[in-house]
């Protein structure tokens, strides 16, 4: 087969087998800058709990006692009959019994009783580092110190911010 050539077809094909290989096979690729980290630690200025309130309701039994009347003490005879009285008692060891109270009646009934209770489900922690402040929600309560991640990398225009 022979091959004829053309003034314009021969310029464009020369033009093309001129461009490097990498040109024109491979895609673009996009370099992503590595994270710098470490550890380091802030001073902690403030811890506040945040509370979970639970409420829950129980029945319980309640009683009251109610007194029962005292029955009055018989009415004295006479002067006569206080005089005997008081001979009586002072020849005998017994005091002069008292009359008898009726026991006592307790009423009980069942009772709904709500409680509260309140516990620390998180913190709030206040904290400077380098000379900014930062507040952050913990499980745990961090002490005097907090121990922090620290990532540094160059800001890229157009690249996405990852935000916690």
């Amino acid at each position: 087969m022979r091959l004829i050539c053309y003034p314009v077809l021969c310029l464009c094909l020369s033009a093309f087998a001129s461009m490097p290989v990498a040109a024109q096979d491979q895609p673009q690729t996009t370099v992503v800058p590595v994270e710098n980290v470490r550890l380091d630690y802030a001073q902690v200025l403030a811890v506040e709990p945040v509370y979970q309130t639970l409420r829950a309701s129980r029945t319980e039994m309640r009683c009251e006692e109610i007194p029962a009347p005292r029955p009055a003490r018989p009415a004295e005879e006479g002067r006569w009959s206080r005089l005997v009285d008081s001979v009586k008692g002072v020849f005998t060891s017994d005091p002069e019994p008292e009359p008898r109270a009726e026991p006592a009646k307790s009423s009980c009934r069942m009772v709904p009783v709500d409680r509260e209770f309140r516990r620390p489900i998180a913190y709030d922690v206040d904290y400077v580092y380098k000379g900014f402040k930062y507040r952050s929600r913990l499980a745990e309560d961090p002490g005097n110190r907090l121990r922090i991640r620290v990532s540094v990398m160059p800001y890229v225009p157009g690249q996405d911010i990852a935000s916690p």
